[in-house]
Parts: C-alpha cells; sequence; structure tokens
C-alpha cells in the first residue's frame, strides 16, 4: 500500500512538473502598483495577452506591491536577469536625459497627443533606453498627475511654499516643485502611506488610480487638481534579454504590449471618473487649480531643460508642436 501510495504522489509530482513547464520561458513581472491600481490592471492585461497567445512558448507570471523591489531596485534587477519585465515610469528620467521631456510641466494635453510623441520620438526613447541596457518592448501610462496635502488646498503655486511633498525619484520632478516652492523628497512608493500617515510627508503627486489604489484618501484632507504632468509608463526588459529571445517570441511581446496601450488608455480615461468620485466621498476636499498660473511659473523649468539637456530645445519643440497639430 505504502508503495502504491509513494507512486501515486510521485505521479502527481511529475505532473505538476510537466504542467508547469507546458511553456518554454517563465518570465516575472515586477511592478510597484497596488491592487485595484492602473499599473495592476495594465500588467495583468499584458500577461493574459501573452499567455493566451503564446502559451506553448512563454508564461508571465505578475508581482505586484513592490514584491520583486521598488523601482530603482526593479531596474537593477533586470540587467541582473533577476526579473524579466518591470513597468517605470517617472524613475526613467534618472536613467536617461531623454525621459525627462515627461517631467515638463503640462507638455502633454492628453492621450491622442501623447499618441503622436510617441509615432514620430520612438525611436529617440527606443535609442535612450538601449544605450542604458533596456529595451522598451512598449508603452502603458502612470497618468495625469495631482496633488493631495494635510496642509491647505493648492491654488497656485506659492500655495506650495514650505509643504513636504513626496515625489517619485526624478530629477526633473524635484525642480520643478522646488521652483513652486514646495520642499520635494523622493521617496519609492510603496513608503508613501506611513509618510503621510505620519506626518513625514504633508503631501504627494499622482494619479488619481495610484492615490486611490494605495489609499492616501484615507489619510489626506485635501485634492487639487492640477494635471501638472503626464507620466508614460514603460513596458520594460533588459536589452540583453529582448536580444536573446526569438523573433516570434519578441514579435509576440511586442504586439500584446500595444494591445496593452490601447487597454491601459480606455481604463485610465474611466478610472479618473469614478475614482475621484471615491476619493471625494471619502471626505477629501478637492479644488481646481489654477492651471495658467502653474504653466506660467514652469517657464524656468523649460529654460533649464534646453540648457541643460542636449538637444533638450529641440525636443520641447517637437512635443508641443505634436501637441498643436492634433
Amino acid at each position: 500500500m505504502k508503495t502504491f501510495v509513494k507512486a501515486l504522489a510521485t505521479t502527481a509530482v511529475l505532473g505538476m512538473a510537466s504542467s508547469a513547464s507546458a511553456a518554454e520561458i517563465t518570465m516575472k513581472f515586477g511592478h510597484v502598483g497596488q491592487p485595484g491600481s492602473l499599473f495592476e490592471a495594465s500588467v495583468d492585461n499584458f500577461a493574459a495577452c501573452v499567455n493566451d497567445t503564446m502559451s506553448d512558448a512563454v508564461e508571465v507570471q505578475t508581482f505586484g506591491s513592490s514584491q520583486l523591489g521598488k523601482d530603482k531596485e526593479l531596474l537593477q534587477k533586470l540587467k541582473l536577469g533577476q526579473v524579466d519585465f518591470s513597468l517605470p515610469s517617472s524613475v526613467m528620467s534618472s536613467v536617461d536625459d531623454a525621459f525627462g521631456i515627461f517631467e515638463m510641466p503640462y507638455i502633454i494635453s492628453d492621450r491622442d497627443h501623447m499618441r503622436r510623441v510617441q509615432g514620430e520620438m520612438m525611436d529617440t526613447f527606443q535609442g535612450a533606453a538601449n544605450a542604458n541596457g533596456f529595451h522598451i518592448v512598449g508603452l502603458a501610462e502612470n497618468g495625469f498627475r495631482n496633488i493631495t496635502n494635510n496642509v491647505r488646498p493648492i491654488n497656485v503655486p506659492s500655495d506650495l511654499a514650505g509643504i513636504k511633498l513626496r515625489t517619485p525619484n526624478g530629477v526633473w520632478r524635484l525642480k520643478m516643485f522646488r521652483e513652486y516652492g514646495a520642499n520635494p523628497t523622493p521617496m519609492a512608493f510603496s513608503d508613501v502611506f506611513t509618510a503621510l500617515q505620519t506626518g513625514v510627508m504633508d503631501g504627494q503627486e499622482n494619479p488619481y488610480a495610484q492615490i486611490a489604489s494605495a489609499k492616501f484618501q484615507e489619510v489626506q484632507k485635501y485634492l487639487s487638481v492640477t494635471g501638472h504632468v503626464y507620466t508614460p509608463a514603460y513596458i520594460l526588459m533588459s536589452k540583453k534579454k529582448f536580444d536573446a529571445l526569438d523573433a516570434a517570441v519578441q514579435t509576440g511581446l511586442t504586439d500584446c504590449a500595444s494591445k496593452t496601450q490601447d487597454f491601459t488608455y480606455e481604463k485610465a480615461a474611466e478610472l479618473e471618473a469614478s475614482l475621484l468620485k471615491l476619493i471625494e466621498d471619502a471626505g477629501v476636499e478637492v479644488n481646481s487649480a489654477d492651471k495658467a498660473a502653474f504653466i506660467e511659473a514652469s517657464a524656468p523649468i523649460y529654460r533649464q531643460f534646453a540648457e541643460e539637456v542636449e538637444g533638450g530645445q529641440a525636443m520641447i519643440d517637437k512635443v508641443l508642436g505634436l501637441g498643436n497639430s492634433g
């Protein structure tokens, strides 16, 4: 009887191993998004597409909530081959100056504008990624960012004076908020809730999807609708890992990333309406900021980018021109 039971157990283990190895390659996708976030929805959509259309070749496993590391750790793990995909956003401006163009306030007007920028300038961004050891499989988004805090409503830049504001790890975001008069501090997204709850930080800035999924509405009094920056997100691999894949696998991953971008844009637009109401219903006071005042106060950041980044003025002119052509 013991021999029979042992044989059954061995068969079961072999069956599990066979099932687990149905795909030739298992790939890990790490990201910082919380349950219910746009990041989670985007990553899950990409994984489902790959797993449905390439089931014999690739299985993508997803790990959210910074389980595999925070943004900078994930970038390092991509290069080390410990993670196969990540979904960085603002942190890419610390990888290469070219990505800093998306840190310029109000430079992207809407998603159609972003599509035109992608169509005309993707070679620039892919080249910047490649030069730093990465490959952009496709684009998703983080979205249009707004400010929450516990001190006062933010109507004009001077209202930010002295406010301890968490930002992502992006040099231009720090420069922008210093220009506005805030006291910005970069911090990993997974640490922000506690920092707001304990008063280490007065406020933060993020799209509604990140605010709501991280439950910042539970520890913030004010939401000011500034829409100051639109941040794309990048379905990112190491260049070495991507280049080593069969051409058919590369094509399949790229196709699924393109489909995920379509899904993400639709989902993001839906969430903008529903999540603003959710945040308001939680008792957060909402105001619409004076965007003209913020745009005027942003001129020094544009000048600095043009002076400090090689080809910076040409990039600014190109992106703004594509906004006007819609």
